[in-house]
């Protein structure tokens, strides 16, 4: 048995040090230029992703919890827990961010070092001594983007359910305010001799807890000759009638003719779809949701007639692939200004440099998804149009780098 144990240590020693043999193989295959490019680049990218995820942590996150701590007497370690579980989503916001800061302090460096102008004598270009922080940049967008649509949405949701057990707030997954749907169909007259298209119920719920919806008011136009107001104190979703179940309420039918008809009931079942179930229980946050549940939401909203809802899920869609294509923007732009003959940046002066080129790309979004919200560009547009006009504006600043 002794034996069995030593050998079995041989053959595991055997297999990691023939796997760290094949790495370092293959790490000597990447051209020492990029090696050495790359072995600058690293230190600063983790030290720029620490500090813009510390100070986003704080401001976002941090404050918030210790209030708690302080004012509710929420645990310490919870509070720890729910800043673990928060801190991917704000990762995902540093990773482009630390990229910018990085690409400029390490080439800006090696511009003061007169290192760049030794490799231009040499004839290499300047977009060839850029390539590995574009390269570098790519990985880190795919990264950001496996963070974002894998993580961040669990982890979020983990952080809300924790903090709210912890300082003993009810706890649902079925939650909502203010729903509201509608359905768009035929209208018809009783004799169906009449028909047209158009808005045939409204359906609105001031809460939604518990599968339960309180509060409810439903409007019906699916009839040409009256319109019917349905009000509730509650309604919930019958599964075996697949119609909605009202409690506690009034019918109000107003005829085309001024004829007004009342009449209370305890218990009421009224066809409609389990659509305003479904929208009850979408997060309210896009960023809440992995990409193939934001693409299920715009569906569901666009059914249900909901077209402004319908365009914001679209534009914050196409956001969920920008975000990581910033670290190729950052890095462009970063790796460009650093570049220039005789730069030099140290770190204090890269930080508020990166600071004031984040702020103009974010706002520069902002209002581009403002505009692609209100229907003014298309969700595709408004989305990518800050992405292309940023990678323009990195590739005026390469040009200008290598002359």
């Amino acid at each position: 048995m002794k034996n069995f144990f030593i050998s079995s240590l041989h053959y595991v020693s055997f297999l990691i040090s023939g796997k760290c043999s094949l790495l370092t193989k293959n790490i000597r295959r990447i051209p020492l230029l990029d090696r050495w490019l790359l072995g600058e680049l690293i230190p600063p990218l983790i030290f720029a992703i620490a500090a813009f995820t510390v100070v986003s942590l704080s401001v976002g996150v941090m404050f918030d919890l210790v209030r708690k701590i302080v004012e509710s007497g929420l645990p310490f370690y919870i509070a720890l827990k729910v800043l673990i579980l928060k801190l991917p989503g704000f990762l995902v916001i540093s990773f482009p961010m630390a990229m910018l800061m990085a690409t400029l302090l390490a080439y800006s460096r090696l511009s003061a070092n007169s290192e760049l102008k030794a490799l231009r004598s040499l004839g290499v270009a300047t977009k060839r001594i850029i390539t590995p922080a574009l390269i570098l940049a790519l990985f880190m967008t795919i990264l950001t983007f496996m963070f974002n649509d894998f993580l961040v949405p669990i982890s979020n949701r983990s952080a809300e359910v924790t903090l709210k057990s912890a300082l003993g707030r009810a706890i649902s997954t079925e939650k909502g305010d203010n729903i509201i749907y509608s359905r768009f169909g035929t209208l018809s007259n009783k004799d169906k001799t009449k028909k047209t298209k158009g808005l045939a119920q409204l359906f609105y719920a001031k809460e939604f807890r518990n599968s339960q919806m309180n509060d409810v008011t439903v409007l019906d136009f699916s009839r040409l000759e009256n319109t019917q107001l349905l009000i509730a104190n509650s309604a919930v979703w019958n599964e075996r009638e697949a119609m909605w179940e009202f409690f506690e309420g009034q019918l109000l039918t107003l005829s085309s003719d001024g004829k007004t008809t009342t009449a209370e009931f305890e218990r009421y079942l009224y066809p409609l779809s389990d659509g305003p179930n479904r929208i009850a229980q979408l997060p309210k946050d896009a960023n809440d949701m992995t990409v193939s549940e934001a693409i299920k939401a715009e569906r569901l909203y666009a059914k249900s007639g909901n077209i402004k809802e319908a365009r914001r899920m679209k534009v914050r869609i196409q956001e969920k692939f920008t975000l990581p294509i910033a670290c190729v923007v950052f890095a462009l732009v970063g790796s460009s200004l650093g570049s220039k003959p005789n730069t030099r940046t140290s770190r204090s002066q890269g930080f508020g440099i990166s600071v004031v080129l984040i702020l103009f790309y974010y706002v520069l979004s902002f209002s581009f998804s403002s505009l692609g919200v209100k229907g003014t560009l298309t969700p595709l547009l408004s989305a990518w149009l800050p992405v292309f006009l940023s990678l323009s504006g990195g590739m005026f600043l390469l040009r200008q780098a290598s002359r």
